[in-house]
C-alpha cells in the first residue's frame, strides 16, 4: 500500500484523550515503507518558508502525520470530534471556540476549511498569536524530539500521544527533505489518491463510495475530498 490519502479518513483526534491512528488505507501506524505524500511535503515546506528549522518543521509534520496523515477533510475516528490535519474538535477550536477556530478563520479569509493550505495557515495563526501553544518551545528545539514533543504537548495536547510514532515520522519527514529545496514540487505521482476500498491508487477526479462510511470522495491534488464539494467532473464513478 502506498498512500495515507484516504477515502473514509477515520483518524485520531488531537485533542480528545486517545490518539490512535487507523486511517482506511493504512491498515496500522507503521510508515515506514510507504512513500511520503504530496501533502506532506506541502506542510513540511510551509514550515521552513516560514522560518523553522527542518527540524522544527520535521517535528510539526510528524505529529499531522500521526493525527491525521495529513489529510485536510480527515474525520475522528468512530465519529469523534477531530477534524482536519491537526484534528481541532469540533464545538472547539474546528467552529466554535471565540477568537480561535479554523471554521472561523477560513470564513475570514473567504477560504474552505478544508484547504490544506487554509489549515496549515491556521496553525501558524494560532502559534503566532497564542504564546499557550509552543512556539516559543518548538523554536527553541534542535533535535527532532524536543520538535515533536514541544507541538505534542503545548499544540496537539493529546493523552495517549504515541509520541514514539511521531518521532519516527518526522525522522522520516528529516530524511526525506532536510536537505533539498523547499521549493521543489512534489512527485507528481502524488496527484493520485489510494483507495482502500478499490485497494488500488486512482487517478485524478476519481469518484469512488468509501466501504467504510458509504459516503463518495473524489480525488483533487493527491487527496480525497467530499465528492459534493468538488465542481469538475468525475473521472469515473466506482460505487460499492
Amino acid at each position: 500500500m502506498q498512500r495515507a490519502l484516504v477515502c473514509c479518513l477515520l483518524l485520531a483526534a488531537c485533542t480528545a484523550d486517545v490518539d490512535v491512528i487507523v486511517p482506511e488505507s493504512q491498515g496500522g501506524p507503521d510508515k515506514t515503507a510507504m512513500a511520503l505524500s504530496a501533502n506532506e511535503h506541502t506542510a513540511y515546506s510551509y514550515f521552513v518558508n516560514k522560518g523553522l528549522t527542518p527540524v522544527q518543521a520535521a517535528g510539526i509534520v510528524g505529529n499531522l502525520m500521526q493525527e491525521s496523515s495529513v489529510v485536510p477533510t480527515a474525520v475522528e475516528y468512530g465519529g469523534g470530534p477531530g477534524r482536519g490535519i491537526a484534528q481541532w474538535s469540533a464545538g472547539g477550536r474546528w467552529d466554535s471556540s471565540s477568537g480561535d477556530n479554523m471554521t472561523s478563520y477560513a470564513n475570514q479569509h473567504g477560504v474552505s476549511r478544508t484547504s490544506l493550505t487554509a489549515q496549515l495557515d491556521f496553525i501558524w495563526f494560532e502559534l503566532e498569536n497564542f504564546p499557550g501553544y509552543g512556539l516559543g518551545r518548538l523554536e527553541s528545539a534542535t533535535t527532532v524530539t524536543s520538535a515533536v514533543t514541544a507541538f505534542q504537548n503545548d499544540y496537539e495536547l493529546c493523552g495517549a500521544c504515541a509520541q514514539t510514532r511521531r518521532i519516527q515520522y518526522a525522522n522520516q519527514v528529516l530524511a526525506a527533505w532536510g536537505s533539498s529545496s523547499t521549493n521543489d514540487p512534489p512527485p507528481s505521482a502524488d496527484s493520485t489518491c489510494y483507495s482502500a476500498t478499490l485497494d488500488r491508487d486512482m487517478p485524478a477526479n476519481a469518484c469512488v463510495q468509501s466501504a467504510a462510511d458509504g459516503n463518495w470522495y473524489q480525488c483533487a491534488n493527491g487527496s480525497w475530498i467530499d465528492r459534493y464539494s468538488d465542481p469538475d467532473p468525475c473521472n469515473g464513478e466506482y460505487p460499492l
